[in-house]
């Protein structure tokens, strides 16, 4: 009943042919649309479980796509596939909110293009590192104070510690005398929760414009000639460290093994993919970081790979309430893995400066 309350908002975009769920996201519903004008519609409904303000949500995507937009038409680009493009409703609105309360959107669906949910080569990684330094350059004008926190304290590192040093308190399955071994490695390592924030108070560097989910999968990639085309996903756009966006993307795509790799021997930092990533990122970049920012790129993949392990470490401890698992100690493997990266990435450090002081 909602789908076709929602698809009578849309009617201005054509006579529609035919529908069908869409893609493997986990958190919103998507559906694609296919219209008899040729035309090829993507309509999906915020998921109002994660995203307690989808209004907010939405301003922030209508916002920074509508300046992208402006930035790629001066430059002479095709704004049409290198940016998401909201589709008005009948009413002239850039969402809908239904009978029900929940929100959708509509985007033009970008054609040609393939989309790759792991790292296989090189350049394809320096690809996704250029597409995501070009997003943040283009974004480096935008008056970041516009834009509301979809998330709070999303990576606010010292905060994820305290609720994870308070979930190891509370213990309410009695798992944390077992896991005793990993609590300790992420107290140990304490100081990292403090250093972005430290930055950020001493005016190092400042909030910019974020994407927040920087994973290869967010990128479309031109079906033919392999270029990043246009990076997607843009629900966690808010206010953050630039930083971040770069560590996430390392700590997911230039990883050995598996998020999850049980096998501890197969998982560790491939210095050759951060080098690729990181020359993309940076030269699309510019001069939009200031030596800072450049000089913490290294030690963000740390911190984001803290922060995601004591995040699966207090899921797991909690009962498994957050991430979803398909095996037991599902959550523990993972906070594992992350352990066994930020080990290498450690042992790599001299390394990972080298390639990205050149820049600076």
């Amino acid at each position: 009943m909602a789908l076709a309350e929602v698809l009578k908002q849309y009617s201005s975009i054509g006579n529609l042919k035919g529908d069908c769920e869409y893609g493997n996201g986990h958190i919103n519903d998507t559906y694609l649309l296919e219209y008899d004008n040729n035309r090829e519609v993507i309509l999906q409904r915020i998921n109002r479980s994660i995203f307690k303000e989808p209004e907010k949500l939405m301003e922030n995507i209508y916002l920074v796509t509508s300046f992208l937009k402006d930035k790629i038409i001066k430059r002479g680009g095709d704004y049409t596939r290198e940016t998401l493009n909201l589709i008005d409703t009948n009413d002239g609105n850039y969402f809908y909110k239904d009978s029900d309360g929940d929100i959708w959107r509509a985007y033009d669906f970008i054609k040609d293009t393939v989309c790759y949910e792991k790292v296989e080569s090189a350049n394809e990684f320096y690809e996704s590192g250029f597409a995501f330094g070009n997003f943040q350059n283009m974004l480096s004008d935008f008056p970041v104070e516009k834009l509301s926190e979809v998330i709070k304290d999303f990576h606010n590192t010292q905060k994820r510690y305290e609720t994870f040093i308070n979930g190891v308190c509370e213990d309410p399955l009695g798992r944390a005398c077992d896991v005793q071994k990993e609590i300790e490695f992420f107290k140990e390592r304490e100081e990292y929760t403090r250093i972005f924030n430290k930055a950020i108070e001493n005016k190092e560097i400042s909030l910019r414009v974020t994407h927040n989910d920087t994973k290869l999968n967010n990128i479309l990639f031109d079906k033919h000639t392999k270029k990043a085309l246009c990076v997607i996903d843009l629900d966690t756009i808010m206010p953050g460290v630039a930083d971040f966006d770069f560590g996430d993307a390392i700590r997911f795509g230039a990883n050995k093994g598996l998020e999850d790799e049980r096998d501890l021997s197969k998982v560790g930092l491939d210095i050759e993919l951060f080098k690729a990533f990181s020359e993309g990122f940076l030269k699309a970049c510019g001069n939009s970081l200031n030596k800072r920012e450049i000089e913490l790129l290294p030690m963000a993949a740390v911190v984001m790979t803290y922060e995601c392990g004591i995040r699966f470490l207090g899921d797991y401890i909690a009962g498994d309430k957050y991430f979803k698992i398909s095996r037991e100690n599902h959550n523990l493997d993972r906070a594992r893995t992350q352990m066994k990266l930020i080990s290498d990435m450690e042992s790599n450090m001299d390394k990972m400066k080298k390639v990205v002081e050149k820049y600076i």
